[in-house]
C-alpha cells in the first residue's frame, strides 16, 4: 500500500524552484531523500506536510489528500522537520503535556521508552538541549503516537555514532511492523545500513528514484591517470581530485572501455559527490 504519493509537485521562489517532483513511499519501506544543501529536500518535505504551500501537484497519504482529511491524516503520520524552534523556554515535559492532547493514540509507555532510549531529561528546557538531543526529543514525540508514516528531515544530524546506530535499528524495527519512513540526510552511510530505496534531488528536480542496489549498480568509478585516454572524457559523469590524480564516475555499461584494474564500485556517497561535481 502507498503510504505517501507525490506527483508533479512544483513550488517557485525568486531564485529556486521545485520542478515536477514525483515519488512514493510504500508501507514498510525506508526511503532516503538525498541531495546537497539547497537542492530542495526541506522545501519538498515542508510542502508534503502543508507547511509550505506548493504552486501545483498532487500529494496523498494512504490514498487521501489533506483536503477534508487533514485531521485524520495527521493522526497517522509523525514528523520532525529541521529548524523547528517552538517553545524554547518550556520544559520537555510541559511541551509533551500539550502535544499529546492532539493525538488519540498517544502512548505514554512508548514515550517513556524513547525518553530512556535517547537518555532525555524531561525536566530540561528545549533551549538547554544540544542540537543532537533536540533531534532525539522531536523523534521521541514523533514515535509515540502509533504513526504509520514518519517524515523526518535530517533525523541523524548531530547524533553521535552510537546514537545514530540505535536510531537506525529503531527504523528497521518499525519498518518490519509496516511503518513507512521517509527521511532526508547527508549521511549516506546511514542509508546504506537501513534504507530500501533513495530519491535523489538536484537543483529542484528528481534525477533518480530507485532501490539502493539498483542505483549503485548503475555506476562505476574509474581512476584517472596518464594512461587514461582523453577520448573517454565523454563517458565521465563527474570528476573529483585525489592526492594521486583524480577519479571519474561512469555508467557501468561503459566500464569495458577502461582497464579493469582502474575500475571500482562506488559507494552512495561517492556517486553523489561525483554527480554534483561535474568537472575538476
Amino acid at each position: 500500500m502507498e503510504s505517501l504519493k507525490i506527483k508533479n509537485l512544483c513550488k517557485k521562489y525568486e531564485k529556486f524552484s521545485l520542478k515536477n517532483v514525483s515519488f512514493s513511499v510504500q508501507s514498510g519501506e525506508i526511503r532516503g531523500f538525498i541531495g546537497r544543501n539547497g537542492a530542495g529536500k526541506t522545501t519538498t518535505l515542508k510542502s508534503i506536510l502543508n507547511l509550505v504551500h506548493p504552486d501545483s501537484g498532487e500529494i496523498s497519504f494512504f490514498g487521501q489528500t489533506f483536503a477534508g482529511n487533514e485531521k485524520e491524516i495527521k493522526q497517522r503520520i509523525g514528523y520532525a522537520v529541521g529548524g523547528t524552534s517552538y517553545y524554547q523556554n518550556k520544559a520537555i515535559k510541559d511541551i509533551v503535556k500539550i502535544t499529546k492532547m492532539f493525538y488519540k493514540n498517544w502512548s505514554d509507555e512508548q514515550y517513556n521508552h524513547y525518553l530512556s532510549v535517547f537518555s532525555l531529561d524531561e525536566n530540561k528546557k528545549l533551549s538547554e538541549l544540544s542540537e543532537g538531543m533536540k533531534v532525539k526529543f522531536h523523534l521521541a514525540v514523533a514515535l509515540s503516537h502509533g504513526a504509520e508514516l514518519l517524515i523526518l528531515d535530517e533525523p541523524t544530524s548531530g547524533l553521535d555514532p552510537v546514537s545514530r546506530e540505535e536510531l537506525l535499528e529503531i527504523f528497521l524495527s518499525l519498518a518490519e511492523k509496516g511503518v513507512a519512513i521517509l527521511f532526508s540526510t547527508h549521511i549516506t552511510s546511514d542509508l546504506e545500513k537501513c534504507a530500501d530505496s533513495i530519491t535523489y534531488i538536484k537543483s529542484g528536480e528528481i534525477i533518480a528514484t530507485d532501490d539502493i542496489k539498483s542505483f549503485t549498480d548503475n555506476y562505476r568509478l574509474v581512476e584517472i591517470n596518464e594512461k587514461t585516454k582523453k577520448s573517454d572524457n565523454d563517458c565521465y559523469l563527474g570528476m573529483c581530485k585525489t592526492k594521486d590524480g583524480a577519479t571519474a564516475l561512469i555508467y557501468a555499461k561503459d566500464a569495458d572501455k577502461f582497464d579493469k584494474k582502474l575500475i571500482g564500485k562506488p559507494t552512495l556517497e561517492t556517486i553523489m559527490v561525483h554527480l554534483e561535481k561535474e568537472e575538476i
